[in-house]
């Protein structure tokens, strides 16, 4: 018997291996959560924890899209919804940069109104040195900058925001850059970014074609109907237009609606004829 009491108490003894491994557990959990916390610190698969949160703060914010024709560039945004008694001139998701740039943002508005201050100062600063205008690659490299600048310093935190900047430069060029919180900045044809950004996306490079590039009210409809795809309400879209050598026009509410009608009219007619062809 009492060998057999020892043989078992042999077999329950953990081996030596599990207490190690146990040990080691809270090691490597705070070892990752070292990570998680400093923003200037890889993980060991190369990634960055901070910025991809700031990314995922971007993903929840309201959708923005913009479009860039030959003539003329579009910036369309979801609207926040306000309080009933807030004024809604205090909640703009389009913002003017300079004169002949402006800018649409998704993610935190806090983080946006300083960033977009930055950029507002160095506009400025470089009419004072030059006596000439910014050019739209600048300032978008410029506001790339400070985002990156946050993405590597001690006692920051990345900034919460993707931007669409558009504007047009002193030989009538037209251009639309996007950047993200990563400080990389692209220039693109037509993009979205924000919540459902992904859908609109893949709807804009399905509808975009040169047609499209070569008319205003084209690409004013794409803007739209693109934000169509992910607002919950019609009437929650705002649209500013920048034409060349003018400031930017923000469409009033009856002329979006007009639009967000047509589209939905013929959409309305599209299915009526569909289910016209399956009946016969």
């Amino acid at each position: 018997c009492r060998a057999h009491s020892k043989a078992n108490t042999k077999k329950r003894a953990p081996p030596l291996a599990s207490f190690v491994l146990a040990a080691r557990i809270p090691l490597l959990l705070n070892a990752m959560s070292s990570y998680d916390r400093a923003i200037t610190v890889f993980s060991p698969d190369g990634r960055l924890f901070q910025v991809e949160y700031a990314l995922e703060a971007v993903r929840k914010g309201t959708t923005a899209v913009g479009v860039r024709g030959k003539d003329v560039l579009v910036l369309g945004v979801e609207k926040k919804a306000i309080a009933k008694l807030q004024d809604p001139r205090t909640v703009r998701k389009i913002v003017e940069i300079d004169s002949h740039v402006s800018l649409a943002f998704a993610g935190l508005t806090a983080d946006a109104r300083v960033l977009v201050q930055k950029a507002r100062l160095e506009a400025q600063s470089y009419r004072l040195g030059y006596e000439d205008a910014v050019s739209v690659e600048y300032i978008t490299r410029h506001i790339a900058g400070v985002q990156q600048k946050y993405t590597q310093s001690g006692g920051v935190r990345p900034f919460g925001i993707s931007t669409l900047i558009v504007g047009f430069d002193a030989d009538g060029t037209p251009n639309l850059y996007g950047t993200d919180p990563s400080g990389t900045y692209y220039a693109w044809k037509a993009n979205a970014i924000g919540r459902g950004s992904k859908t609109v996306r893949e709807f804009l490079e399905e509808k975009y074609t040169p047609e499209v590039e070569e008319s205003e009210e084209a690409c004013v409809r794409l803007a739209i109907e693109a934000l169509m795809e992910v607002v919950e309400a019609n009437k929650n879209i705002e649209v500013a237009v920048v034409r060349n050598g003018q400031r930017m026009a923000l469409m009033d509410d009856d002329a979006v609606a007009a639009v967000v009608a047509a589209i939905e009219e013929e959409k309305a007619r599209k299915e009526a004829e569909k289910q016209r062809q399956r009946a016969q």
